[in-house]
């Protein structure tokens, strides 16, 4: 068992310079854009795109056709392509089960997945942080929670000034300036810049099923996870802290939002048109619809249209009788979820 005594030990933290000499980065993730600690060789290769460097030419060529969508090499069993042969290869032993765990018959390109993926069986965690004591199954992990105590953001975009933790956050995020969405829905043909947002969106929208209900109100769900974040309403956990001060809150949206604006930390997205700041794209992206007038969400029972889906959903339980919120302690119903939200909380103070 390997116990963290330093943080700064364990880490492990070698700085270079970026080519530029200005912004300095860590080595320590076996992912990140300067590569792994244990790799001395000179990067002379810098991607324009995202600023990842490489020892050679070939590779800096390979690398930027995932910015041109330029994947040559496509997989025979599913929709995945590759821009090496290479990666091609490692990709089609997961197919063939080559790498096949013997617990759930998950497969893996090659023998160092498949050793990281059984330690989720034994459940082995055997590095520990020093600050919170969580545990985590890899040193990688580790180093990528480490930067929560200590406020790294070694990541930073050239185009927004944006600073992210690690390297995968910075590369998602150059697809909202690069306008990139390869992430396809063979159902609806809707694009996204995510994977994680095309799966979201399946079961969203392509998805009647709603297993999951609130023991509060009785409001359903498709996700746990969606679950999971709507009952801090009701029991008014606060899980994330501001490192700064003693400030806590219920969303990650309104920490990033307290560090913007009480402690200068991130960077303001403005809109070019009015001036105003948001503390995050997806808000931003919102408020200049309203500025072009384009409100694409029309509603199927009447003439009034939308900016946004969230304001198009808001606005259907006006048309139906259904009451799909129940108050958990007296039963009485309601359409939407800000009224018995606000009932909830008399319904509870009463009792008290």
């Amino acid at each position: 068992m390997i116990i963290c005594r330093d943080i700064s030990v364990i880490l492990k933290l070698n700085y270079v310079f970026a080519a530029s000499g200005s912004q300095l980065k860590t080595e320590a993730d076996s992912r990140d854009i300067t590569g792994h600690p244990r790799d001395d060789k000179a990067r002379s290769y810098l991607c324009t795109v995202c600023h990842k460097r490489f020892t050679t030419k070939s590779q800096l060529t390979n690398h930027i056709k995932r910015h041109t969508g330029e994947n040559e090499y496509s997989c025979t069993q599913c929709e995945k392509r590759f821009a090496s042969q290479s990666g091609l290869c490692n990709h089609m032993n997961i197919h063939a089960g080559k790498y096949k765990c013997t617990e759930c018959g998950k497969c893996f390109r090659d023998s160092s997945d498949l050793a990281r993926h059984r330690r989720i069986h034994s459940g082995e965690k055997s590095l520990e942080c020093t600050v919170c004591s969580k545990r985590f199954r890899t040193s990688r992990h580790l180093v990528v929670h480490s930067r929560i105590h200590c406020g790294e953001k070694p990541y930073k975009c050239h185009v927004c000034e944006k600073t992210f933790s690690v390297s995968s956050s910075l590369h998602r995020h150059m697809r909202v300036h690069t306008g990139d969405k390869p992430y396809k829905c063979s159902l609806c043909n809707k694009s996204f810049n995510q994977s994680s947002n095309l799966q979201i969106h399946k079961v969203q929208v392509h998805s009647n099923s709603r297993p999951y209900d609130c023991p509060y109100c009785g409001k359903l769900f498709k996700t746990n996870s969606h679950l999971k974040c709507h009952v801090r309403i009701h029991t008014g956990a606060k899980p994330y802290s501001c490192r700064h001060c003693s400030r806590r809150f219920t969303w990650r949206k309104q920490l990033e939002t307290h560090l913007l604006k009480s402690h200068n930390e991130g960077t303001w997205l403005t809109c070019n048109i009015c001036q105003k700041k948001f503390s995050s794209s997806s808000n931003l992206k919102e408020h200049l619809l309203r500025h072009e007038g384009v409100k694409p969400y029309l509603c199927s029972q009447c003439a009034k249209r939308f900016c946004t889906v969230h304001n198009l959903k808001s606005h259907q339980p006006v048309h139906s009788d259904y009451k799909q919120f129940c108050c958990g302690l007296c039963s009485k119903e309601f359409k939407c979820k800000r009224y018995v939200v606000q009932h909830f909380k008399k319904c509870s103070a009463k009792l008290r």
